[in-house]
């Protein structure tokens, strides 16, 4: 059956379901909201419906996840049904059947609350293997492709819903199904996503969908393989495409940073009409969602499929930069300038930094991608247990791995800037630390963790580079960035406070949310404080006068 014709059926169950909807094709049809789809199947439906290559998929809902809480003895016997059917659905848009014939179909199961909360919740790749599936998939390709997936498969769910490296994985598809639906449910409430929502604010979300979608296979062959693509620098803010490819891998080898991918550049010498469709896509994703796009795709056999599109995590810089780009070229006003712009995103950017000739001027340790900008000086640790105890103390930290997962996001959080030996710019940690606003180099090199484990080191995410010492830094005044400037001019225009660095008007005392209140209160308008940028954006949000934006 050809895509087109697959994106056009509409007669799965669940196609335009009721807000109190519980299970929902993912079919471009549906018109529930993210809060209720979650953000990922909220972009595979909206993808669908534009006509993008997506694998088809079917999602229980954030209301699914409140309601197994409130039971989860047997919550999942009462949707059950719901679920079969709408996998059947599946299996019929795409002529295979779940768990045996000679076309067997192999699903994800993944998580994707309301909120984009990266890496924090389970997901589980090549779900619905048994001995039979594992024969007809050599038969169809080749063993070892078969092989492969089925290691990947029993890695990830052994790992995630076992619980045992060498746990017994059910035989029946379908219990494996359910078990990990269970898992991805349960993984709400883990540490690490707990911390990640507390850290966040986000302690009043409401749960996470999970997403069951037919498997495609980047590990195929020499013209298959999986990436990630931004479409615009989130580190830096450079308006040109950033990512990665791997070939013959699948999505979790490059998100989790366990793989240093190539640059999208061999994707374009192997394969340049695919890499002409994903810039395609990408052009049309960023101009429907009015914002930079972080997208997933997979390569099998030389065609193209998007897994997800999101928008971009980026750091204090490409968050200013990005927004006035947005602004020049028209696809947004200069009231939703402040909404992409934070006060802590100028407090991020004015952080102290390093005089050229005292970088220079430092022994040079270690050298990667930088992945996330700034300046962080402290001693480096391997141990993330240790890492929070030092912490904990008062030390300034820096947290050195092979390369962080999910689980490492406390510690992540507690450092000043973070190290790791392998992955790229689309990893985990680069991903986190960029959302975090922690200096970080990524892809050092094997054996850098250990190396750097014990020194005091000075972290330069701006140009890479790990160097000796605690190096002394150098603060900039808002006046000396340009940028800052053009927001300034911006700000000034929507804020209902203008504030200057000096000049004959009333001093605003510090940028706290009481402060700017009363002055505003008081029939003020112009004010000097410390950071005119930071109470402008502080007094926008006050006034409430931050546009709603929806992003993918």
């Amino acid at each position: 059956m050809r895509y087109q014709e697959l994106t056009e059926s509409n007669g799965a169950p669940g196609g335009a379901a009721a807000s109190d909807a519980v299970a929902v094709a993912l079919d471009g049809i549906s018109d529930l909201p993210r809060e209720v789809l979650g953000n990922k199947a909220f972009g595979i439906n909206l993808m669908r419906g534009l006509g993008v290559a997506v694998p088809p998929a079917f999602c229980l809902t954030t209301r699914a996840c409140e309601q197994y809480f409130a039971d989860p003895h047997s919550y999942l016997d009462q949707v059950w049904p719901e679920v079969l059917a709408l996998l059947a659905s599946l299996e019929a848009q795409l002529d295979r059947t779940f768990g045996h014939g000679p076309r067997p179909l192999l699903v994800s199961v993944r998580s994707g609350a309301a909120q984009s909360m990266p890496g924090m919740l389970d997901t589980i790749l090549n779900l619905g293997f048994t001995d039979e599936v594992q024969q007809a998939l050599a038969r169809a390709s080749t063993a070892e492709f078969s092989a492969d997936t089925r290691r990947r498969f029993e890695d990830m769910y052994r790992r995630i819903v076992v619980g045992d490296p060498g746990g017994e994985i059910p035989s029946d598809p379908l219990v494996q199904l359910r078990n990990a639906i269970e898992s991805v449910f349960q993984s709400w409430h883990s540490d690490r996503a707990a911390t990640y929502r507390r850290y966040h604010g986000l302690d009043g979300a409401e749960g996470t969908a999970v997403i069951v979608q037919a498997m495609v296979f980047g590990n195929m062959g020499t013209n298959s393989g999986t990436g990630v693509l931004f479409t615009r620098n989130p580190t830096t803010g450079a308006p040109e495409p950033l990512g990665e490819w791997l070939c013959g891998g699948q999505g979790e080898d490059v998100v989790s940073g366990s793989c240093d991918a190539a640059d999208l550049a061999d994707l374009r010498a192997e394969q340049p009409q695919v890499y002409t469709d994903l810039m395609t896509v990408a052009t049309m994703l960023e101009q429907r969602a009015g914002d930079v796009q972080d997208i997933e795709y997979t390569v099998e056999e030389g065609r193209l499929w998007i897994l997800q599109t999101r928008n971009a995590k980026r750091s204090a810089q490409a968050a200013i930069r990005l927004a006035l780009q947005f602004v020049q070229e028209g696809r947004i006003d200069e009231a939703e300038v402040a909404q992409r712009v934070t006060p802590e995103h100028i407090k991020d950017l004015l952080r102290p930094t390093l005089l050229p000739e005292t970088r220079r001027g430092a022994p040079l340790l270690a050298k990667g991608l930088a992945a996330s900008p700034g300046i962080a000086s402290g001693r480096a640790y391997a141990d993330i247990d240790e890492a929070l105890d030092a912490a904990d103390a008062g030390q300034a930290v820096i947290l050195v791995r092979p390369t962080t997962s999910p689980d490492d996001v406390e510690g992540m959080i507690a450092a000043g800037g973070i190290v790791t030996d392998v992955g790229g710019a689309t990893s985990h940690a680069a991903v986190v630390s960029r959302e975090i606003g922690r200096p970080t180099v990524v892809g050092c090199g094997k054996g850098t963790a250990e190396r750097l484990a014990g020194k005091i080191i000075t972290v330069d995410g701006d140009h890479g580079e790990i160097r000796e010492g605690q190096l002394p830094l150098v603060s900039w005044p808002e006046s000396d960035h340009p940028e800052l400037q053009e927001l300034s001019d911006v700000l000034s225009r929507v804020s209902p406070l203008r504030a200057h660095p000096t000049g004959d008007f009333s001093t605003l005392p510090d940028i706290s949310a009481e402060s700017i209140r009363s002055v505003i209160a008081e029939g003020h308008r112009d004010v000097v404080c410390a950071s005119p940028l930071r109470a402008m954006l502080t007094a926008l949000r006050l006034d409430e006068h931050v546009p709603t934006h929806r992003p993918f």
